[in-house]
């Protein structure tokens, strides 16, 4: 093992402040079972002045979902006792239901419910319910791919996972939780807090930024599987000095979620049972991280060394980068090197089989890729490729080859004209999805276009369109109930063989391929 670069460390977690400007934060780190760094700076609730504590709670976000298969591997050591189940809760799937370790495992080919949510009429700041997550699983009709072949992360797995718990087990997920994780890792005030509304110690979550402010983030969402459960920092450090002490047992939790996973093709797979498998730093790790309004989480741990870092801030800046920044601090890891300048990557380009666009830019620092729920930049390492972790770019002719490892996925994009303009008022009209029982509305006004989405969760805003090639738009959500949101989504109009628009498709990363027919 390699020895802990303390002096490195404190300087490391000295500057998170400035790194990562908000209210407040917490990081700690475990090393060999023992806490050797902790630190809890800022404001709890910058209003009325409460400091931040190592004590106080706030929501782990999709560091939930770890503990969700934890919870089943500990009740069901065979999983799939509860396959039966699933068909209750997607009674309308006309495609094969994923197993439940496909669940597990990000590999189900469901569509992530919280994008969703966005086309069903959601507005950001609105009440989302226990049965509201139940009824938009219940008008499900199909995937975006059939299960164990990719990789697609989606909350919906989780949720879905926790009431499969629930009613098999004849529990309530609270209790569950408590019994089963919370107790044995010794997290005393550790629990689920389903209601995002629910403040607890005091703790405020915070939308915006250093350079437009910070405002109290409004939110009323219940969810629970895959997010829901609040935690300390003391408690989070417990979990991990859990880990640490179970290492040698091979029937135990932690190392039953994080044993290795494949697709159905028997290729290795970067995810399974709520933990993310990567390489950091020439080092094998585990760990997980999220976002909920207003708040921002990540864990991450390396076996070989016997190190965990957690970092938690109340506002919504990386914890991924301080956390991992942090470990790189603690092992000395090599600077990373210099960034190479992207040059003559532009380019706009069609993903047809998952009908998205992909936009490729020349940065100082790389390739700038967007086509996920974020942009990715990606180092050139030649005239015709780019990569970078689990991301390669590569030119064939005219298209443009991506493999993602991570998901199991090869593209081959076509290339595209891009548009400065599109008349609006040619494509306006009301769409109808019978998959997702939701309907649409395309209005132009002078020359601006816009979309609404109506569906069981209401009448939702009006969102920006903006034309990219013939026939084909994005349409961007920038905010919506969950954070992250889906960010940009592509809109293929179809038409006839006389030219008349007959329908459309609308897709984002985490909700591909959504069929809409025009309604005359």
């Amino acid at each position: 093992m390699t020895a802990i670069d303390l002096p490195a460390l404190e300087r490391a977690l000295n500057l998170l402040s400035d790194q990562f400007r908000g209210p407040a934060g917490v990081a700690g780190v475990v090393s060999n079972g023992q806490i050797i760094v902790r630190r809890a700076w800022g404001y709890a609730d910058m209003d009325r002045r409460v400091p931040m504590t190592a004590q106080r709670r706030m929501p782990i976000c999709s560091i939930s979902k770890q503990m969700t298969c934890a919870l089943l591997l500990d009740l069901f050591p065979d999983p799939e006792v509860l396959a039966p189940l699933l068909p209750k809760l997607l009674p309308r799937f006309k495609d094969p239901l994923p197993t439940i370790a496909q669940l597990c495992h990000n590999q189900s080919g469901l569509r992530d419910y919280w994008a969703l949510t966005v086309l069903h009429g959601a507005v950001p700041e609105g009440r989302f319910t226990e049965a509201d997550g139940l009824a938009l699983f219940a008008e499900m009709q199909d995937g975006h791919f059939p299960p164990g072949t990719h990789y697609s992360y989606s909350n919906g797995n989780f949720r879905l996972l926790a009431e499969l718990i629930c009613r098999a087990a004849g529990q309530d997920f609270a209790t569950l939780l408590q019994d089963h994780i919370f107790r044995p890792a010794k997290m005393p005030t550790a629990r689920l807090v389903p209601d995002t509304a629910t403040r607890i110690d005091e703790v405020v979550g915070y939308e915006g930024n250093d350079e437009v402010g910070f405002l109290p983030a409004a939110s009323a969402i219940t969810w629970f599987g895959d997010a829901g459960i609040s935690a300390s920092l003391d408690d989070m450090l417990a979990w991990e000095q859990h880990i640490d002490a179970s290492r040698h047992d091979a029937d135990g939790l932690y190392n039953r979620i994080s044993a290795p996973v494949t697709f159905s093709d028997g290729t290795p797979a970067g995810y399974g049972y709520g933990l993310r498998r990567y390489r950091l730093n020439d080092r094998d790790v585990t760990g997980h991280g999220g976002g909920i309004r207003g708040f921002c989480s990540y864990r991450l741990h390396v076996a070989s060394e016997r190190l965990s870092v957690v970092v938690i801030f109340n506002h919504e800046a990386s914890a991924m980068r301080a956390a991992e920044g942090l470990m790189a601090a603690a092992l000395a890891a090599p600077s990373p090197a210099p960034p190479v300048a992207g040059h003559g990557w532009d380019g706009l380009w069609l993903d047809r089989e998952n009908g998205l666009f992909l936009r490729t830019r020349d940065v100082p620092t790389g390739v700038r890729l967007h086509y996920a729920v974020s942009p990715a930049v990606l180092t050139p390492i030649s005239e015709t490729s780019a990569g970078a972790s689990g991301v390669a770019l590569n030119r064939d002719g005219d298209a443009l080859l991506m493999t993602r490892q991570a998901e199991n996925l090869m593209v081959r994009a076509v290339p595209l004209v891009p548009v400065e303009y599109a008349d609006g008022a040619t494509v306006a009209g009301r769409y109808r999805s019978n998959a997702i029982n939701a309907t649409l509305e395309i209005e132009s006004r002078d020359g601006a276009t816009y979309i609404g989405f109506v569906g069981l969760l209401g009448t939702g805003p009006m969102e920006r369109m903006y034309p990219l090639a013939a026939d084909l738009w994005t349409v961007t959500t920038r905010r919506a109930m969950d954070a992250a949101p889906p960010g940009e989504w592509t809109l293929q109009i179809h038409r006839d063989v006389a030219g008349n628009i007959k329908g459309l498709t609308l897709g984002c990363w985490l909700a591909r391929r959504i069929e809409f027919i025009l309604v005359p």
